[in-house]
């Protein structure tokens, strides 16, 4: 049977772990990928129709502000077989940033935040993947904001896969990360009477990513 039946979303149950013995040491027992998810190898792109790249920061430490980038490049490489080999790139344009309040969006893509002009993209590159549970994978890679480039970690949830009805291949992941952003030099900040700061040092990225399959070249 195919692993991709169209217009019916498959998700493969989790591998089976064998068990150690009973009365044996109870040692770690590694996590092997699923082998249903082999058919996934191959090269990927984030539908920007269907994914979202945003955020979410603590404001006046009583409220929660929510914004995405709607512009980005992508270079994505699923290994099925080998979870180590996969690869993935995403270059981001600071001037898109969209909170919902053109004020608000006007600010962080000045010179007290993102300073699009001087800095007109961001990007993560991965520098390594590993299998951390079933359907959950840890990706480390280094993420480039205003020229600073530090190194974080990417949760990701493998959600499942389908074939549209136009015959597209997509295959849908969750992740996110929480960073500190005085750590790429955003360190503007107000202070509140109460004490406090107007906007979190702590900032959660988060990608919901719906990815289509790249024909082969040629």
């Amino acid at each position: 049977m195919s692993l991709f039946s169209r217009g019916t979303f498959r998700r493969p149950e989790p591998a089976v772990v064998p068990r150690p013995p009973s009365g044996a040491p109870g040692a770690a027992t590694a996590v092997l990928p699923d082998p249903a998810l082999a058919a996934l190898t191959g090269e990927w792109a984030i539908d920007p129709a269907h994914s979202r790249i945003g955020f979410s920061v603590r404001h006046a430490m009583v409220t929660t502000v929510r914004g995405a980038f709607t512009e980005y490049q992508s270079r994505l490489y699923f290994d099925g077989r080998d979870p180590a080999r996969s690869k993935a790139e995403i270059i981001l344009s600071t001037a898109s940033v969209d909170t919902g309040v053109e004020q608000r969006d006007a600010h962080l893509v000045g010179r007290d935040f993102l300073d699009a002009r001087t800095y007109p993209r961001m990007r993560f590159a991965s520098t390594s993947v590993e299998l951390a549970g079933a359907d959950v994978y840890r990706m480390s890679g280094d993420l480039t904001i205003r020229d600073v480039t530090r190194p974080v970690v990417l949760e990701l949830t493998y959600i499942g896969h389908v074939t549209d009805p136009f015959g597209y291949e997509r295959v849908g992941f969750d992740g996110t990360t929480t960073i500190d952003r005085s750590e790429w030099g955003l360190t503007y900040n107000s202070r509140l009477a109460e004490g406090g700061a107007m906007v979190s040092e702590k900032v959660r990225l988060q990608f919901d990513i719906a990815a289509i399959r790249t024909p082969p070249a040629g």
